[in-house]
């Protein structure tokens, strides 16, 4: 009221001081100007920042047809993203709060004796994995030299008994040769027991062969299981664990445990300190997505039957929050309320815009039908009262520094938006904010144009 007392008063100086100046041969060709009615009012870019003035164009909406809620914006569950200590260790944090952070940004490091002992028994599953490798290989040609040998023997097997029965032939025609019988059959025995020996020593080698191999599929299996519990403890891929480091692979040159973001978001809440001894489970860093929100009202039991799932659906700021309608689609709960008699309606939205936030009220506007054409309606704030009439104020469409004080043809209204039956068409712009001072400055002279000055202060065309 004293912002509109002190208008007012400056209106009337300014009036006073052009009713007190000297006769100027121009004041006659301003009186001829204002001779003609007007209700046109010049409003400069300088004079619109002083008032206030904003303007936003007329929309076509159903009005009778929308219902409007409040409500508030929820967090989906994807939205929030939580990271706890894998294992205990000393913490080295990394972020900053409110920090906006991308997927594989640094959140913080561990130090954990956990992880020392899981790259211990890498290394060991390592190393007895290389040693069975190279006793596997060694097999290949100790199977071949002992085949070799064994093939000897069994040849030198047949040699000798070819002697002994050319030897017996001989006996049995011409006698004799008692001695050299008793020789060859000497060298056989021999021969067979060493080829013996040489088929034990085979399948010893066939089983410690079966067995090499049995224990490098299981030194396979507990290196993957190794390498998954160290991946787990890392929060990473195995392929990062397994990628090439200065000639090592990661895991082995990895002395702490670095945890990254695991999707885009603000860091809201770091609870641990530099330094600080945490435990497994511990909470260290909260990460929200502002994107992954959704709009959660309170909608009355009796409006069910004028309600579906996929209505189209406006969230809209409270209040005169700068910012454009959010367009959505509706969801409606699985259960209602019987004390309160309400049931959920949810708001799956296109885009969130960035005065969103978790907790922030806004409102829904929910068009209950989508049959008959939609009006054109205003904002009610931008509808004043001036004595007994309605008026609304329209950018001039061939000079955005006028303003024209109208007549409201107002039809039906739902609170934030009413319908105009008349002055106004498509495209055009209507003052939204700072239309109070244009009431002031035209109330009881809606036939008189003017201007306003860069101070504020405004001048009718009869004051010159």
């Amino acid at each position: 009221m004293k912002s509109a007392a002190l208008f007012a008063g400056l209106l009337l100086a300014c009036f006073a001081c052009s009713k007190g100046k000297a006769t100027d041969p121009d004041d006659h060709a301003h009186e001829q100007q204002a001779a003609a009615p007007s209700n046109r009012i010049d409003a400069p870019e300088l004079v619109r920042r002083n008032l206030g003035i904003r303007f936003a164009p007329v929309e076509r909406r159903r009005v009778a047809a929308t219902l409007r809620l409040p409500g508030r914006f929820e967090l989906l569950p994807q939205g929030r993203q939580d990271y706890r200590t894998p294992i205990a260790g000393r913490v080295q944090v990394k972020a900053e709060p409110m920090q906006r952070v991308e997927a594989g940004d640094v959140l913080y490091e561990i130090d954990a004796p956990e992880w020392l002992a899981c790259q211990r028994r890498l290394h060991d599953v390592t190393t007895e994995r290389g040693v069975t490798a190279a006793r596997l290989d060694a097999m290949t040609p100790l199977l071949a030299a002992h085949d070799a040998h064994e093939k000897s023997l069994q040849d030198a097997q047949q040699v000798m008994r070819a002697r002994i029965e050319q030897l017996t032939a001989t006996q049995q025609e011409v006698g004799g040769h008692a001695e050299e019988m008793t020789a060859a059959r000497l060298q056989l025995s021999q021969v067979s027991a060493q080829l013996a020996e040489a088929t034990e020593k085979h399948a010893n080698l066939i089983a410690t062969l079966a067995e090499l191999r049995a224990n490098t599929t299981a030194l396979e299996r507990r290196f993957a299981f190794e390498l998954d519990t160290a991946a787990a403890i890392a929060e990473c891929a195995q392929q990062q664990l397994l990628a090439q480091d200065g000639g090592e692979p990661r895991w082995r040159t990895m002395r702490t445990i670095t945890v990254r973001a695991r999707k885009k978001g603000i860091v809201a809440h770091l609870p641990a300190a530099n330094g600080a001894w945490a435990e497994t489970s511990t909470l260290l860093a909260e990460v929200i997505d502002p994107a992954q929100m959704q709009f959660v009202a309170q909608g009355l039991q009796s409006d069910l039957p004028r309600l579906a799932d996929d209505m189209r659906s406006r969230v809209v700021p409270a209040g005169t929050t700068a910012g454009i309608a959010i367009q959505g689609t509706l969801r409606i709960g699985v259960e209602a309320d019987p004390q309160q008699r309400t049931v959920a309606l949810y708001v799956r939205m296109s885009d969130v815009p960035a005065w969103a936030r978790p907790e922030v009220a806004a409102f829904v506007e929910i068009e209950t039908s989508s049959v008959g054409a939609e009006e054109l309606a205003v904002p009610t704030r931008a509808v004043l009262q001036d004595g007994l009439s309605k008026v609304l104020f329209r950018r001039s469409k061939d000079n955005p520094d006028v303003v024209i004080r109208c007549d409201a043809d107002l039809g039906i209204d739902d609170g934030r938006f009413v319908e105009v039956l008349s002055g106004l068409t498509d495209g055009d712009e209507i003052v939204v904010d700072g239309a109070y001072e244009l009431v002031l400055a035209t109330s009881g002279s809606q036939q008189k144009g003017g201007h306003f000055h860069a101070d504020g202060t405004f001048h009718s065309e009869e004051d010159h």
